[in-house]
């Protein structure tokens, strides 16, 4: 008994840290139109940097996705820890655009080496039998802590002074916070190599993995794509269709999308991890068409809607991705296929991003927003008739660790 509360804290303690890397990768969503006024760029200009990060993600889960399962969880989220300070302090320091890129970049960094090893490490410091909520752990402080971002810097660049400076000094004061924890916490691989035995390859998915994969990977893309939209283009959205400049409103309908997918998440439970990606895709379906109403209509009250049904479409979809995959990944390759997952969702994120930025310039904001609706429904719907036809196996029950 003593044992499982100490590893349930050790779990939660892991979480936390998990949070706060997260919430640092969101941290300037509601502060792009206050960039946008200073240093005059453009909507393009900010799926851009927005993408940066995505594909500073998708680097390091291609090259490093695996180094945690060779040199150990501590190290690698402690490096992770480090490129998040350097990230607040480049957005601390920001002179110009060319700041902006380098934080998304470094931003970018930490979150690709928390990603698969936090996942990882959240799941097996959690006692023997507890996989089941230690994966809803680790989804929930995934997307908690993206939530967590946009509403700490919406409310202080609202309420409290120098908007462009305090959050990320919070930030950083929270990173310093998550470091020491870390350094408390136990290394849960068990035969360790040097940094040297790492090498970059290509997502490799063991023979078991690969009919679990693959629905998997098709729920978690679309889900993100509807993430990224939500967090690189909504805040110019409110402010120029909705006449929304309270930033604190602003940060509240992105968080509200990532708080909804933890509720979706949460709701895998009781659905099971089989159903859940079908039901996921569906909710995403609706979600996606009351943003297209929101969009047609310039109002709130469907912009918000989007955000709580899109964002419990994707807890549903995602969650039980990440539980079908897991379950069947072997201990060694965990951490692998996990990250591999990862690429396919942050491709969701970057690729579709950069061409509502596109299009926004012939197209508008609005019509942007509706072309890239109307292709993530087709995706939607394909994953949906793809998972009826070929539904995930059901995952097995029990430890998934070593």
């Amino acid at each position: 008994m003593v044992g499982d509360r100490q590893g349930w804290l050790s779990c939660l303690l892991a979480g936390a840290v998990f949070v706060v890397c997260m919430a640092g990768t969101t941290l300037p969503t509601p502060l792009y139109p206050l960039y946008q006024e200073k240093f005059g760029f453009s909507e393009l200009t900010v799926t851009v940097v927005y993408a940066v990060y995505a594909f500073a993600v998708i680097a390091v889960l291609l090259l490093a996705g695996n180094a945690s399962d060779t040199v150990g969880r501590r190290p690698v989220l402690l490096w992770g820890l480090a490129f998040s300070a350097a990230s607040a302090l480049c957005f601390l320091n920001a002179g110009g655009l060319s700041w902006l890129y380098a934080g998304r970049l470094l931003s970018g960094l930490a979150a690709g080496l928390f990603t698969g090893a936090a996942t990882a490490y959240v799941m097996e410091l959690a006692p023997p039998g507890g996989t089941t909520r230690a994966t809803f752990v680790a989804t929930a402080a995934n997307m908690g802590g993206l939530g967590c971002g946009p509403l700490l810097a919406g409310v202080l660049a609202e309420y409290a002074p120098e908007p462009l400076v305090l959050p990320f000094a919070v930030h950083l004061a929270l990173v310093v916070l998550s470091t020491a924890v870390l350094l408390r916490l136990p290394e849960t691989v068990r035969e360790r190599r040097p940094l040297s035995a790492v090498r970059p390859r290509l997502p490799a998915l063991p023979a078991g993995v690969r009919t679990v994969f693959a629905p998997a990977a098709a729920a978690s893309f679309v889900g993100f794509a509807l993430f990224g939209v939500f967090t690189s283009v909504s805040p110019a959205f409110l402010a120029r269709f909705l006449h929304v400049d309270d930033h604190a409103v602003s940060g509240a309908v992105v968080a509200l999308a990532f708080f909804a997918s933890t509720g979706g998440q949460l709701a895998v439970d009781r659905v099971g991890v089989t159903r859940s990606l079908t039901l996921g895709c569906a909710v995403l379906f609706a979600g996606l068409a009351l943003l297209a109403v929101a969009l047609y209509t310039d109002l709130l009250v469907f912009l918000v809607l989007a955000a709580a049904v899109g964002g419990t479409g994707q807890g549903l979809a995602f969650r039980a991705a990440l539980s079908s995959i897991t379950a069947v990944a072997p201990a060694d390759r965990r951490a692998a296929v996990v990250s591999a997952l990862f690429v396919v969702a942050y491709t969701g994120i970057s690729i579709p991003v950069i061409g509502v930025g596109l299009l926004a310039g012939p197209l508008g904001l609005e019509g942007a927003g509706l072309v890239f609706i109307a292709c993530m429904l087709l995706l939607v719907a394909a994953a949906a008739g793809y998972l009826r036809r070929r539904p995930t196996p059901h995952p097995p029950t029990g430890p998934t660790t070593p």
